[in-house]
């Protein structure tokens, strides 16, 4: 047996639900496609969610400290708690994505469900990841699976758009990337990332080399998260790809891009922080007002939702700049909040726009056509306003006062006023279900997708009444991965 090897339980878990449906899938197909298409093989989806949930629960069970392959892979708090993000959002993603993956896609629900569940394993690699070979598999293991789910509305112009834009962008920014770490291997000499710190921490002499190496390697992960300027991809993927695949790109990836900087900039290049972080800072100020600016004239809802998410990734790498416990903290807990609330968000825009029709017109009368489903979406939308009491309100207000005490007062009343100003939009949307428009026939909601929907409601209430055992439990991984 491998020493170490309870490291990689969250990933072998994984494997292991990958698997099940890769057997459960070949199963189905031997019935005959005919009587297979549609009702068995809703259970293989029914299956991945299962099992993803099933891996969630028992991460309660698992020893914290372990590593494996030499120190390469590391199950500390840091790396439990954003795999525990990563497995509620594919859990929430499988389920959300059962009753439109049988009507779209049917004989190809084996397909969705492979692809999603492998991207996810290569997102929980990169939790634990301090080796940058490592780092670099775990990527591309989660970024090819992405590109074939972006591409599987093959016969939609705007899905092919969005699927090639995602793909190129994507590789681009993996060339880019490593293409920086050749130049911190070079001046350093390792790819282990604590030895990269030890070395820096020493006075290694980079000069010019270093400090292009550390350029690239932002630039790259720059496009994995969608800040601005690499964010060209977002808006036009998000509009062309299956919503509820969206739901789950808008933030799995996302948490897994935020999981690989924190490893690369605080624990490996830390030491270089007055160099990296006023670049982070101009990220994060450039995403913030071109997300919230651009969102304000969307009439389609996929697109608004894609900037307003621009705009939190400004805040959430304004957390991330301030290396701090409390700081590194609440990005954790701002990714935890916003998992429900943006997939919440996209699985009501996808029971609306099921037709392929998802803008502000198609939203007119929802509250009167279905009271339940219009009330929902407004939580969601208050909720990523920041809005009290919900998840969204004490992720903002909890960043805002971490950065005020970071002396940093001038991007928090940029960032206040930013929100105000996304209220606007977000109660565009709540106008046109409340307000305008007629009554009418109630768009069906599948058993998955209530269910889902349900789940993501819990969430956002839960951490909105209930925040302070999430707030303790993310500061306390943060501040164990600082050493604090």
């Amino acid at each position: 047996m491998i020493p170490g090897i309870e490291a990689l339980a969250v990933p072998l878990l994984v494997l292991a639900v990958a698997l099940a449906v890769l057997v459960a899938d070949l199963v189905v197909g031997e019935a005959g496609e005919a009587e297979a298409e549609h009702g068995p093989r809703r259970g293989v989806g029914a299956l991945a969610a299962v099992g993803l949930l099933g891996a969630l629960v028992a991460t309660w069970w698992l020893p914290v400290g372990g590593e494996v392959l030499g120190g390469a892979f590391v199950l500390d708090p840091f790396a439990l708690y954003m795999q525990r993000i990563m497995l509620l959002a594919g859990a929430l993603g499988c389920l959300g994505s059962i009753d439109h993956v049988d009507r779209a896609f049917p004989g190809r629900q084996g397909e969705y469900f492979l692809l999603l569940l492998s991207s996810l394993l290569g997102m929980t690699v990169l939790a634990g990841a301090r080796e940058l070979v490592l780092l670099v598999v775990a990527f591309e293991l989660m970024g090819i699976p992405l590109y074939a789910l972006a591409a599987l509305q093959k016969r939609q112009d705007a899905g092919v758009e969005g699927a090639l834009k995602l793909y190129l962008t994507g590789a681009a920014s993996s060339v880019v990337m490593l293409y920086g770490l050749s130049f911190l291997y070079g001046v350093t000499g390792t790819t282990s990332l604590p030895e990269i710190a030890r070395g820096l921490a020493q006075g290694v002499d980079g000069g010019p080399l270093l400090a292009l190496g550390l350029l690239l390697t932002l630039a790259g992960m720059g496009f994995k998260v969608g800040a601005v300027p690499f964010h060209m991809w977002v808006p036009d993927t998000y509009q062309g790809a299956p919503t509820p695949f969206v739901a789950f790109l808008s933030v799995g990836p996302k948490a897994a891009g935020f999981a690989a900087m924190v490893r690369l900039f605080v624990e490996g290049f830390g030491p270089l922080r007055d160099l990296w972080w006023p670049l982070i800072l101009v990220l994060s100020v450039a995403s913030m007002v071109l997300g919230s600016l651009m969102a304000i004239g969307q009439d389609h809802v996929k697109r608004l939702l894609a900037w307003s998410g621009i705009s939190h990734i400004g805040l959430l790498l304004l957390a991330f700049g301030l290396a701090s416990d409390q700081g590194l903290g609440l990005l954790l807990f701002y990714l935890a909040a916003y998992v429900p609330t943006n997939m919440g968000a996209f699985f009501v825009a996808q029971v609306v726009g099921r037709d392929g029709d998802d803008t502000l017109p198609a939203w007119q009368g929802l509250a009167r056509r279905s009271p339940a489903l219009g009330g929902v979406m407004l939580v969601f939308l208050l909720s990523l306003g920041g809005i009290p009491f919900a998840a969204g309100f004490w992720a903002k207000v909890l960043l805002f006062w971490a950065a005020w005490q970071a002396g940093m007062g001038a991007i928090v009343l940029l960032g206040a006023s930013l929100a105000v100003l996304a209220l606007f939009f977000y109660l565009r949307v709540a106008r046109a279900m409340f307000i305008e428009g007629q009554g009418g026939q109630a768009p069906p909601v599948g058993l998955p997708t209530a269910a889902a929907i349900l789940l993501c409601l819990l969430g956002v209430v839960g951490l909105g009444v209930w925040p302070r055992p999430f707030v303790d439990a993310a500061i306390a991984a943060a501040g164990a991965l600082l050493g604090g």
